[in-house]
């Protein structure tokens, strides 16, 4: 496989030149020699992975497979998404409440008030994230939670919509009392569209409250509950990822501690997942949560690589002092993978739906942490980590963000964000890294500059770089893109590797380099 790529390099650099400006100048021949009979060392079969971050809308709005937008009414604006619906003389009136919550980690339902309901409709839509694709001829899942206040409407008509108001599919839930309770059915589509949305009404007067009211396409990516878009899972899974990086990324720290991404928030119920803001300028539903994203590597057969918040964040820092429950976090998120079911966590993920164990061998304490003058806060929490999860998971590797001097290291996290000029020209940049230093993660990379909304050139200069970590991979073991997905209505991060909207999506060039060297990735180099 090697052959093949050495004997395009002198293409790739004419074209990284020719595609600059000016006319095609053909590139000198070259002559390569092969050395079989003194092989070198292997190709490490981590090396090709992907890294995902809720940014971009990449998870809500993206890879989570969820339509509805602001499902249980917890945005920072309450009724973002949702608005009123009204025909003939029928009327509406949304309000957010909180008196007797669903539960006490969404406390905000919505409160529906209708008046001259027999002379028209009036409910409630909502138009997802930047509308909802139905395709003509699939069924969609929808469930919500319903109670009326005294003898208000027990039965609400749910309809999915074009713009025009053509009804597209159609479904209603009956008997709604006075106590909270979950209600399902199916919206099979007799014709589509790219930008649907949700309408509930209810069929008579007075009020009735929703939460969790959530819209899901039957057919997710391998059919799981809760679970991903098919297309944009196809397209990851064509990457052939040997590993996945996750939550993030900046996501992990947040703006301030409190909106840190902690795992513990976003396993079981989704009705009971609190979400949390996300530095990205948006609120997460943590919907697509640690046992999704565990079950999404096994899926892949990928490793999972969990990155673990280390009690810091781009506003603030755990004095050490309080540095004890994070630390047991980290331990509590490998019990609950790796546990055997009698322990307490390795029981929830049974309850959870998995009872055997998870695969995980890698955490990354932190993330872009111990820059600058940040390092000697870093190494301190890093020891800390370092020494508890050892201590009960020794091989478990743990990634360090930047070189430290007071533990070892099993990966070091180097990140490079630059122009098309700087990474053909590091192709190089490992040739004289210390053997006996730390093995290297090249977590983050990717042509920032000069590449519009991800071109040729950038991609040509991105497999000029990897083919530098392929040939280092003796001390290189793993390496990933970032960022993976960008919803062209939110466009945070450019470039991006796979691009998508409601309805469509495709990967950019960088996509199918990443996706070219994963698929043909060699055993051992050659001289």
């Amino acid at each position: 496989m090697l052959f093949s790529r050495f004997a395009i390099w002198p293409a790739l650099l004419a074209g990284l030149v020719c595609l600059g400006a000016g006319p095609v100048v053909r590139a000198d021949e070259a002559s390569i020699t092969v050395d079989l009979a003194h092989p070198g060392g292997p190709v490490s079969p981590t090396l090709y992975g992907i890294f995902f971050e809720e940014i971009n809308h990449a998870g809500d709005g993206g890879l989570y497979a969820e339509m509805v937008r602001n499902r249980s009414f917890e945005d920072a604006q309450g009724l973002s998404s949702w608005s009123v619906v009204s025909d003939g003389a029928a009327t509406a009136k949304l309000a957010l409440n909180t008196d007797s919550p669903l539960n006490s980690r969404n406390p905000r339902s919505l409160k529906l008030e209708t008046s001259g309901t027999g002379t028209g409709r009036a409910g409630v839509a909502n138009s997802g994230y930047w509308g909802m694709a139905v395709t003509k001829g699939h069924s969609y899942a929808l469930s919500l939670y319903a109670r009326r206040e005294g003898a208000g409407p027990d039965t609400l008509v749910a309809t999915l919509e074009s713009p025009s108001g053509d009804v597209l599919a159609k479904g209603r839930v009956s008997g709604v009392g006075t106590e909270w309770k979950q209600f399902s059915c199916k919206l099979a589509a007799k014709e589509g569209a790219a930008d649907a949305r949700l309408v509930i009404s209810p069929t008579t007067d007075g009020a009735v409250l929703l939460d969790q009211a959530s819209l899901f396409p039957k057919r997710t990516w391998k059919g799981r509950e809760n679970g991903l878009r098919r297309d944009l899972g196809n397209l990851v899974a064509d990457l052939a990822p040997a590993f996945v990086r996750f939550p993030g990324g900046c996501f992990v720290e947040g703006d301030q501690l409190a909106n840190a991404s902690r795992w513990k928030e976003s396993v079981g119920d989704p009705a009971a997942r609190p979400g949390h803001w996300n530095l990205w300028g948006y609120r997460s539903t943590d919907g697509l949560g640690y046992h999704e994203f565990l079950q999404m590597c096994e899926d892949l057969g990928s490793e999972p690589l969990f990155v673990i918040n280390c009690g810091m964040a781009h506003g603030g820092v755990v004095p050490m002092d309080q540095l004890e429950p994070w630390v047991q976090d980290a331990l509590d998120a490998l019990e609950y993978a790796l546990g055997p079911v009698t322990s307490t966590w390795g029981a929830q993920r049974a309850r959870n739906g998995h009872p055997k164990p998870f695969a995980l061998r890698y955490m990354e304490i932190g993330n872009e942490n111990g820059w600058g003058d940040t390092l000697p806060l870093y190494e301190e929490r890093y020891a800390r980590f370092y020494d508890a999860i050892k201590a009960i998971y020794p091989s478990v590797k743990l990634v360090a963000n930047v070189p430290v001097s007071n533990r070892p290291m099993d990966l070091v996290d180097d990140h490079y964000y630059n122009s098309p000029e700087w990474f053909a020209g590091s192709v190089g940049r490992y040739d004289k890294q210390d053997r006996k230093g730390p093995r290297i993660y090249v977590g983050e990379y990717a042509v920032t500059s000069g590449c519009g909304q991800g071109n040729l050139r950038a991609a040509l200069a991105e497999a000029a770089f990897m083919m530098g970590l392929e040939r280092n991979s003796d001390i290189i073991e793993m390496a990933s893109y970032a960022p993976l997905f960008v919803n062209v209505a939110d466009r945070k991060w450019n470039p991006d590797a796979i691009v998508f909207d409601s309805a469509t999506s495709f990967g950019t060039p960088s996509y199918h380099v990443q996706k070219l060297f994963a698929r043909n990735r060699p055993d051992l180099l050659l001289p």
